[in-house]
């Protein structure tokens, strides 16, 4: 390992991060009373699935690369079904009027799709990641999921801060941000 590697290890944990950090930048906006607690829970899954992500891609070019190579062409299909659910929901919710003063609480249901749905791109990662050794795959999962939580957690703040000056139309603004995330996913996946 060397300073290159770490590097570039960072780096494409800022790249796979950005759309986890839209997604957390909506998720402070929703619920702009999060406490710092919270916050860390789901910064932390959203790095979690970034470390695994790339794991498993780069588990699968080990061993069973021809099945996941036709599996490639469905994420960014997956993705978006994924965050149309889900900010169609918030948004729905946002005019409705179900939100609340302290928005609208994430479900750990709702965490874990959103966290699929802006990691499953890193799965592809595998592919890139695949001449490394596992201890080097290890480390730079590590290095991507250390920046992803990072970002998010930004993300978090930033929505926070919004979120408080919004408060009774987060939920719109926010499904519409999901809407849009999981559109440009798409579009950048089909391309």
């Amino acid at each position: 390992m060397n300073i290159s590697f770490v590097i570039n290890s960072l780096l494409l944990g800022v790249g796979l991060a950005m759309d986890a950090f839209s997604v957390s930048c909506t998720n402070g906006l929703n619920e702009p009373r999060m406490k710092a607690g919270r916050m860390s829970v789901i910064a932390g899954m959203y790095a979690w699935f970034q470390f695994m992500m790339p794991m498993i891609g780069w588990f699968c070019v080990h061993t069973i690369a021809e099945y996941f190579e036709s599996f490639r062409k469905f994420i960014p299909w997956i993705a978006l079904l994924l965050l149309l659910y889900i900010g169609g929901k918030m948004l729905l919710e946002g005019i409705r009027g179900t939100e609340t003063e302290n928005g609208t609480v994430l479900s750990l249901g709702t965490l874990i799709l959103q966290a699929v749905a802006t990691s499953i791109d890193a799965l592809s990662v595998g592919f890139t990641i695949a001449e490394y050794d596992v201890i080097m795959a290890l480390t730079a999962c590590i290095l991507i999921a250390a920046v992803t939580y990072v970002i998010c957690m930004g993300g978090l703040t930033i929505g926070k801060k919004v979120g408080t000056k919004l408060t009774g139309k987060a939920s719109i603004l926010g499904g519409l941000i999901l809407i849009g995330i999981g559109v440009e996913i798409f579009v950048t996946g089909i391309r």
